[in-house]
C-alpha cells in the first residue's frame, strides 16, 4: 500500500498525507492544527498515527498549524536549517526532539525514503519532495516560480505527482492585485501558471506519468476548471492518451480522494 491524499491545497493553506501499512506523513501543516485533525478523522485516520510533518518552506500557507499540531500530538517536524531559520516562533514552541534538520540528502521515515530538491521560491532554502516506498515514488512539487531542468529531473519516473498550477496568467493580468504582488506571483520566484505546468505534465507523461494533481491553485487568478482544460489541452497536443491518464485537481478546502500508487 502506498496512498496521497491532498488534505487541504491552495494559497490559503496546504497539507498532504502521504501513508503506507506502517508509516503516515504530513507534507506541510498549512492550515489550522484543528482543521488538519478534523481533515485526518474524515478519512478515518488518528493525528497521533501521523509519524512525521516534512516542511516545504516557512511561508504560512505551509506552516500555520505545525507547532500547536506537533506539540498536541508529540509528533517531530522535519525541514533544512534555513526554514527553521525562518520559524523561530514555531520553533520555540516545539520540544527540543520534535526539531528534525534535514539536508539535500536521502533520509527515511519509517517505510518511507525521501529525497528533498530544491526549488525556485522567494523563500529561504524551498524543497519539493520524492518519496518512495519499494520502486514507486511519489513526487510533491509546488511553489515554483519557473521550471527548471534539475525539478523536471526530480519528476521524472515518479507514480504520481503533485504539481502546481497556481494562476492562469489572463486572469492574474486582470485580476484585483497590485501590479508589484503580480509581478511577484509571475515571476521567476513566484509560482508556476497553468500554462507551464500543462507543459511539465505532458514532457513527463511521455516518459511514463500517467497520474497527476493539479495544486496550489489561486483563488483570485485561477479556476480549477480552467487549470484541467489547460493541462489537457497540451496533453491533446502532444498526443497523449487521455483515456490512460489520470487528472485531477486537488480542492482548496476539502479532502481530496485518496490517491492508491500500489
Amino acid at each position: 500500500m502506498f496512498k496521497f491524499c491532498s488534505l487541504y491545497s491552495g494559497s490559503s493553506g496546504n497539507s498532504s498525507l502521504i501513508q503506507t501499512e506502517n508509516t503516515k506523513i504530513l507534507v506541510d501543516v498549512g492550515e489550522s492544527a484543528k482543521k488538519i485533525a478534523d481533515a485526518l478523522n474524515s478519512i478515518n485516520i488518528e493525528p497521533t498515527q501521523i509519524d512525521a510533518i516534512l516542511i516545504t518552506h516557512e511561508h504560512s500557507d505551509h506552516t500555520k498549524g505545525i507547532s500547536t499540531f506537533s506539540k498536541k500530538y508529540n509528533i517531530p517536524v522535519y525541514a533544512n536549517k534555513e526554514t527553521w531559520n525562518s520559524l523561530k516562533q514555531h520553533k520555540e514552541k516545539l520540544t527540543e526532539e520534535n526539531i528534525k534538520y534535514f539536508t539535500f540528502n536521502k533520509f527515511n521515515i519509517g517505510d518511507l525514503s525521501i529525497v528533498p530538491f530544491s526549488i525556485p521560491h522567494d523563500a529561504s532554502n524551498p524543497c519539493g519532495f520524492n518519496v518512495y516506498h519499494k520502486d514507486k515514488k511519489i513526487s510533491i512539487a509546488t511553489d515554483i516560480g519557473h521550471m527548471t531542468s534539475e525539478i523536471v529531473e526530480n519528476l521524472t519516473n515518479s507514480s504520481f505527482v503533485l504539481l502546481e498550477s497556481n494562476y492562469d496568467l489572463n486572469v492574474l493580468k486582470c485580476s484585483r492585485y497590485p501590479y508589484p504582488l503580480k509581478q511577484r506571483i509571475s515571476g521567476p520566484n513566484g509560482h508556476l501558471s497553468n500554462d507551464v505546468a500543462g507543459k511539465t505534465i505532458s514532457y513527463l507523461a511521455k516518459n511514463g506519468l500517467n497520474t497527476v494533481m493539479l495544486g496550489h491553485l489561486s483563488k483570485e487568478n485561477n479556476f480549477p476548471e480552467l487549470a484541467y482544460k489547460t493541462v489537457v489541452e497540451h496533453l491533446i497536443k502532444n498526443n497523449i492518451n487521455n483515456d490512460n491518464f489520470k487528472l485531477s485537481v486537488a480542492d482548496r478546502y476539502n479532502v481530496s480522494p485518496i490517491i492508491d500508487i500500489g
